[in-house]
């Protein structure tokens, strides 16, 4: 009998490494782009905000640091906090 490994009920996007086929895509293509931006003008600004975008992207149990970042702003910043004194 085989085994066959499937994601978590089968609902779990693909993955590739730690971050997600899109995000992966973009960021070899923003790297691709940094080196040939690097060659002409000599300025490393697109390498920093390429690192920026793949840090920001990591993907761990289908949540990345933006998605945590915004949630984090949303309740410190944002959001009204109520207490009641008892």
């Amino acid at each position: 009998m085989k085994t066959y490994i499937y994601p978590q009920n089968l609902k779990s996007g693909a993955k590739l490494w730690l971050w997600s086929i899109r995000d992966f895509i973009i960021i070899c293509l923003e790297l691709i782009l940094s080196v040939v931006i690097l060659t002409q003008l000599w300025t490393f600004l697109p390498f920093a905000i390429t690192a920026a975008y793949a840090f920001l992207t990591i993907r761990k149990e289908d949540i990345t640091v933006m998605d945590y970042l915004f949630c984090a702003v949303k309740f410190f910043v944002t959001a009204q906090q109520l207490y009641v004194w008892r």
